[in-house]
């Protein structure tokens, strides 16, 4: 009988065992939850913020060229006043 009582007992420490187990995944897998809901948060927010740096980029590209061709025409219109001996 003593037999009996000790493989009972081992048998509930081992459901024990992986009741505690079992456990610690449900709470490791709300932990991961958890962490991928707020990393697709932060990956949209980073997508976004790409999005408008390639925004601005392209201003900027936009804006240099405009600013080069300005630069143009204002040295043709100095050499075009030097030629008048201006």
């Amino acid at each position: 009988m003593t037999s009996e009582l000790e493989r009972i007992k081992i048998l509930e420490g081992k459901i024990s065992q992986v009741v505690d187990y079992l456990n610690r995944l449900v709470a490791e897998n709300e932990r991961l939850k958890q962490q991928t809901k707020e990393l697709k948060v932060s990956n949209k927010a980073l997508t976004e913020k790409e999005k408008r740096a390639d925004k601005l980029d392209e201003s900027l590209k936009k804006y240099e060229n405009e600013r080069e061709v300005i630069k143009e025409k204002i040295e043709t219109l100095i050499s075009q006043i030097d030629q008048l001996g201006l």
